[in-house]
This record gives structure tokens, sequence and C-alpha cells, in this order.
């Protein structure tokens, strides 16, 4: 059983001692902040001077300076740039003012464990990774809790690195509810694969799939919509609180006994072979090397394929049933509001 470490485990004099850059102000930037601000931790923000976050992060009391100039500053700096802007920005701005003894920090391992960032041995090389997005992580701690997250050790250069990083997730509320100590490639492999595989790659095409067959056998799209994706959030929530068996226990015999003798015709011994070529293609850095060779391209694949999803018919369906449900506070993103 993984050990578990909460604030009992960490001493946030630590971190409140050193002065913290949180280079990115977008989800995770945003609630890093101003969470460590509001543990009392000397942290600003860096981000080029032409950014649209500099009057959103100012507006919300941080100080904001440059990503070069908040490296020379700062003893501490938090990557929360975008993994595929990372390389370019910490070889131009960041790399030039890591001075011995400094540490560096990520929130996702892509870029170390797949080596296009290679720091120098003598840094502090660590990872804080929440398990929430970043307004979640905001969120809760504002309300007294914590999300859960990871930690890892990459480099310890200083001896301290490990002490000062359950400092930093101390100050961000993380050991409030459990931090899990791991490594930057078993963050990244499982990271990857899980968006990949379920939560993201899986879902997705299992609610075009069970949408298009109720709709190509003549069911109205409507309610292959509240059937397909509506419905899936009550199901999620339930798994959230209680894990499979408290959905189980929560839905109809019906549905339970679907569940059972259903779900091994979905995710046959064919799917799981097509995750483990997944999980290989992570593992082997073949993932990694298609997706950084995308962007270097200008994204063409990408945003192809962020154009056609958005035209599939559920999401045309579901645009207009949300609207009828202004409860849900319902949002629209739209081709053209995506970089």
């Amino acid at each position: 059983m993984a050990r578990m470490f909460y604030d009992a485990d960490a001493d946030q004099t630590l971190i409140a001692n050193r002065k913290v850059a949180i280079i990115g102000y977008g989800s995770q930037g945003h609630a890093h902040a101003l969470n460590l601000k509001d543990s009392g931790v000397a942290v600003r923000v860096g981000l080029p001077s032409d950014s649209r976050s500099v009057a959103k992060a100012r507006a919300a009391g941080l100080t904001v300076e440059t990503i070069p100039d908040i490296a020379k500053w700062a003893d501490v700096l938090m990557m929360l740039i975008p993994d595929t802007r990372q390389a370019e920005v910490y070889t131009r701005d960041i790399e030039p003012h890591l001075t011995p003894g400094k540490m560096l920090m990520f929130a996702h391992g892509f870029n170390i464990r797949f080596g296009t960032i290679v720091p120098s041995a003598d840094i502090d090389v660590t990872m804080v990774a929440p398990k929430a997005p970043g307004h979640r992580v905001r969120e809760i701690f504002k309300e007294g809790g914590g999300t859960p997250a990871l930690l890892a050790i990459h480099q310890d250069a200083t001896g301290q690195a490990r002490a000062l990083t359950m400092s930093y997730a101390r100050a961000l509320g993380s050991t409030r509810a459990g931090v899990l100590e791991t490594t930057f490639a078993e963050e990244t492999e499982t990271d990857l694969f899980g968006e990949q595989a379920v939560l993201c790659g899986g879902v997705s095409a299992l609610v075009k799939a069970g949408f298009d067959t109720l709709v190509e056998a003549g069911y109205q799209p409507e309610l292959a919509y509240f059937e397909c994706l509506h419905e899936l959030k009550l199901i999620v929530d339930l798994m959230y609180r209680g894990g499979l068996n408290y959905m189980r226990y929560s839905v109809s015999d019906t549905a339970e006994y679907g569940d059972y003798t259903a779900g091994p015709k979905i995710v046959t011994e064919e799917t799981r072979q097509a995750m483990k070529v997944l999980l290989d293609d992570i593992r082997s850095g073949q993932f990694a090397k298609t997706w950084i060779a995308e962007n270097q391209n200008g994204r063409p694949g990408f945003k192809a394929s962020r154009v056609t999803e958005q035209e599939h018919p559920v999401e045309q369906v579901g645009t207009e049933l949300r609207a009828m449900m202004p409860f849900l506070d319902p949002i629209t993103v739209r081709p053209d509001e995506q970089a």
C-alpha cells in the first residue's frame, strides 16, 4: 500500500522562506500562485509582457514580471505553461538564470521524462502535481480543503529537495488531502495513458459510438444525448464518491446486471490489447515524438481534428439541449475561440 503524506509530514516554513516564481497564469498557474500567496509565501508570476494574463494576475493582487527577470529573482520556479511551450521558454528565459541550489518544479513530468528539458546537475528538480483542474484546486483550498497531489524528486542537488517540495505541497493545500510520492516517469506515463485510454480518448469515443448507434437505429437524437452523455456525470459522481461498488449499489438491479453482462462485450480482449499498444507508444517515447513534431509543424492534424469533433451531432444536439437548462451554467466552445 502506497504511503500518503499529510500536513504533519511537511514544514511550511521552508517554502515560506523562499522566493517562489510561478511561470504561467492559466488553470494551474492561477491556483498555485493564489494558494501560495494565501499561505504566506513570497510568490510572483512570470509572464511575457504582452500576455493577456498579466492584467488578471495583477488584479488578483499578484506581482508580475517577465520570465527572465523573475527567473533571476526566484529561488524556486514552478513551470505551469503548456508542455509544448516549456522547452523553448526554459532554454531561452530560465536556464541562463538557474544558479546552483535553485529548485525547478513541474506539475507534469512530460519534458523531463522525454528529455526536451535537461537541467544542470547542480539544481533540484521536483514535481507537485495536483490531481484536479486548477479551478478546483483553488475552490477547494478556499473552502478549507485540499486537492490530492503527486510528488516526485528527479534531482536532489541540495539534499533538501524532498523537504522543500513537501513544504510547497503543504502551502498549495495538497497535504490537507494527501500527497503520494512517485517518479517523473510513472506520473507522466500513467497520466498520458489515463487521458488517452480512459478519461478523454476512451470516454469521448464511447459516448460518440453510443450516440451514433442509437440515432442510426432510428431513435431521437435528443434521447440519445441524454442516455449517452448527459447521464454520464451522474454515474461518474457516484464512482468518485464510492468507487464502482457504490455506483452499482446506487443504480437499479437491471442497470447493474447490464453492467456485468454488456461491459465485457464492449471492452473486449482486442480493446485491452489496443490499450497495451497505447501504453507501449507512450513508454517508448513514440507518442511524445509525434506530438512534438505536430506542434513544430503548426498542429495541422490537431486543428483539423478539433474542428471535426466540434461538428459531431452529439455536440450540436447537446448545445441546443444545454441552452434549455440554464441551471447547468452551460458553456459553448467554438473553434474560433481556441488558439
